[in-house]
C-alpha cells in the first residue's frame, strides 16, 4: 500500500513540473516553430524589397507624367504666324462677257464656268458639208485634227476653271477649320491637352493635310492635261509641216518628170526647117 502511494506521488510531481514549464516558468525550444518564423521573416524582407522597387517605379512614372504635363508658356506669342488670305479674282466687264467667268472661277459652279468660257472666247466656226466633201483625205484629216485640238483645249480649260473655282470656293471654310485647329493647339486648357485631345488634333491636322494634297494633285492634273494638249498641237504642227514637205517633194518630182518628158519629146520631134 505504501509503495503504491509513493508511485502515485512521484507521477503527480512529474506532471506538475511539466505543467509549470508549459505555463511560462521555463522556455521550451521548438525547432519547427523557429524554422517557420525564419521563413516568414525572409518573406517579409522580400515583400519589403518588392514594395521599394514598386515605389521607385511609380515615382519615376509620376515624375515623367508631371514633366510631360507641363505647358509651353505663352505659345500664341511664340508660334502664331500670319499667313496670306485667299482672294477672289476680279476683272472689268466692259462688254458684259467676263461676269460669268469670274463668278465661275471663284465658286466652281459649272453652269457659270461653261457660260463664262463660251462668252469670253472666240467661237469656232463650222465647215459646210460642201467644203468638207471637196477636201482630199490629207486636208480633211488636218482639219479634223485642228478641230480636235481646239475642242480638247476648251474642255481642259473649263476643267481647270472648275478645279480652281472649287478650291477657291471652299477656301474660307478651310481657313476657318485651320484657325480652329490652330486655336486649340495653342490653348493651355487641360481639356484640350489631354492625351486623347492631342491625338484628335493630330488626326485633324493629318486629314487637313491630305485634303490639301488632294487639291494640289487636282491642280497638277489640270496642268498636265493642258501640257498634253499643247504637246498634241505641236505634234500636229510638225506632222502637217512634214506632210506638206512630202507632198511638195512628190509634186516637184512629178513636175520635173513632166518637164523632162516634154523637153525630150520636143528634142526628138524637132526638125530643121
Amino acid at each position: 500500500m505504501k509503495r503504491r502511494v509513493l508511485i502515485f506521488l512521484l507521477v503527480m510531481g512529474l506532471a506538475v513540473g511539466s505543467a509549470s514549464a508549459q505555463l511560462g516558468s521555463g522556455i521550451v525550444y521548438d525547432p519547427t516553430n523557429y524554422q517557420n518564423a525564419l521563413l516568414r521573416y525572409s518573406q517579409l524582407q522580400q515583400h519589403l524589397l518588392q514594395l521599394q522597387k514598386t515605389y521607385a517605379k511609380v515615382l519615376s512614372q509620376y515624375n515623367l507624367a508631371l514633366s510631360m504635363a507641363k505647358f509651353v508658356q505663352n505659345m500664341p506669342a511664340r508660334y502664331r504666324a500670319v499667313f496670306s488670305q485667299w482672294r477672289n479674282v476680279t476683272s472689268l466687264n466692259t462688254f458684259g462677257n467676263t461676269g460669268s467667268w469670274i463668278s465661275g472661277i471663284n465658286s466652281g459652279l459649272l453652269p457659270n464656268i461653261n457660260t463664262g468660257y463660251l462668252r469670253s472666247t472666240t467661237q469656232l466656226s463650222q465647215y459646210s458639208p460642201y467644203h468638207l466633201s471637196g477636201m482630199d483625205a490629207s486636208e480633211l484629216g488636218r482639219v479634223q485634227s485642228q478641230y480636235a485640238s481646239v475642242q480638247l483645249v476648251d474642255g481642259a480649260n473649263m476643267n481647270a476653271m472648275a478645279t480652281i473655282g472649287s478650291i477657291r470656293g471652299n477656301a474660307q471654310s478651310l481657313e476657318t477649320q485651320i484657325g480652329n485647329l490652330e486655336q486649340d493647339s495653342f490653348s493651355d486648357s487641360s481639356d484640350l491637352n489631354s492625351e486623347v485631345s492631342v491625338l484628335n488634333k493630330i488626326n485633324a491636322a493629318g486629314v487637313l493635310t491630305l485634303r490639301t494634297v488632294q487639291d494640289s494633285n487636282k491642280l497638277l492634273a489640270s496642268l498636265l492635261e493642258q501640257q498634253t494638249i499643247l504637246a498634241k498641237q505641236q505634234r500636229d504642227a510638225t506632222t502637217n509641216a512634214i506632210n506638206t514637205d512630202i507632198g511638195r517633194q512628190a509634186s516637184m518630182a512629178g513636175n520635173m518628170a513632166q518637164v523632162t518628158g516634154t523637153i525630150t519629146d520636143s528634142l526628138q520631134n524637132f526638125r530643121m526647117p
